[in-house]
């Protein structure tokens, strides 16, 4: 488990992985990087009162990085990879390691099942459940069990992982999607399992949703530039919403201002068409019943969803015209004088 500014949700990230209904021994290796929040502190603590728990220290507080220290801290021939902001039912590793067997496969994911304490964050999770929300990969909601692209955090066999390489480090968003490219590329299965999901807390606020989706798009840019057809083409939806904004916006202002008259603006309004469809689409899902209850949520949800599609989008342009380079995650930091729930 990479762990950063978690202090909120680890406690009861750590409790759901040692209370794991498995026949066989296991561990919980955290990868600590450089916390503001007491965060270190407290998986001092949790680790003092249970010894399946383990520290490794990440200074470079990257995932990947982390990932590869705790997993090469670990003695277990599986792997199962844990988020701090996710919680596991009882029966998750035995249900996965059924299926690992079951299809032989070398790592298997099941449902990404996104949840939320706030109005804000509801609409977040609804956002993440819903294939308008995030393009409907299998681990958003998929229902047919299969052979599948990627798998949501993941349970490997560390034999495969010692063979293809372990997570590339010098990837900080995105490094599950390339580690099963090379595990497919390598002859491997990877699975998906409906039957396993892992509850999954969005980020709390606008700021920092913003961040999180610019950083991944970024990175799924920088994928692009590495591994061109290898990506889905629904990673390319949200550049062009972006592109059709911009677009818009342009045609608009020569409207207004007369440069575009006559039958050149008529048929330049045809660019707005993208983007009607495109607001009626959010409108639906957040007055519909998928937006939530109240009418907080709803408004959320109609505002969280072009946040998350714009972000990213532009995000993936910025990743694919100049590469990542040195982009970060920054939505995780400055959790120092946030109230506790």
């Amino acid at each position: 488990m990479p762990v950063l500014n978690e202090r909120r949700y680890l406690q009861r990230a750590v409790e759901t992985v040692l209370a794991q209904d498995v026949a066989g021994p296991i561990e919980v290796v955290l990868a600590l990087a450089p916390s503001t929040d007491g965060t270190t502190e407290l998986a001092q603590e949790i680790a003092t009162s249970d010894a399946r728990v383990r520290l490794v220290q990440n200074p470079a507080a990257d995932i990947p990085v982390g990932l590869n220290l705790a997993i090469a801290a670990s003695r277990f021939p599986t792997i199962v990879r844990v988020d701090a902001h996710s919680e596991l039912s009882p029966d998750y590793t035995r249900r996965a390691l059924a299926t690992l067997d079951r299809t032989r496969a070398a790592n298997v994911g099941g449902v990404m099942r996104a949840d939320g304490r706030t109005p804000f964050q509801r609409a977040v999770a609804r956002a993440y459940n819903s294939p308008v929300g995030l393009g409907g990969g299998a681990y958003h909601g998929g229902t047919v069990e299969g052979e599948a692209e990627s798998a949501y955090l993941g349970v490997m066999r560390r034999a495969v992982l010692d063979e293809v390489g372990m997570f590339d480090d010098s990837i900080r968003r995105g490094e599950d999607w390339e580690l099963n490219l090379r595990i497919r590329d390598a002859g491997y299965r990877v699975w998906f399992d409906p039957s396993l999901s892992v509850t999954y807390w969005p980020r709390e606020s606008w700021q920092r949703l913003v961040r999180q989706f610019i950083a991944t798009g970024t990175w799924r840019g920088e994928l692009v530039r590495r591994y061109g057809r290898s990506n889905s083409v629904r990673f390319f939806a949200p550049p062009a919403l972006v592109v059709a904004t911009v677009l818009a916006v342009v045609v608009g202002v020569l409207q207004v201002t007369g440069v575009l008259t006559g039958w050149l603006s008529l048929a330049a309004s045809i660019v707005y068409l993208p983007l009607i469809a495109y607001v009626l689409l959010v409108a639906a899902m957040a007055i519909g019943p998928s937006g939530g209850r109240g009418w907080r949520d709803k408004i959320w949800t109609a505002a969280v969803l072009p946040t998350m599609h714009l972000s990213w989008g532009l995000g993936f342009l910025i990743g694919v015209i100049r590469g990542a380079k040195d982009s970060v995650d920054t939505s995780r930091l400055g959790d120092r004088n946030t109230p506790l729930p």
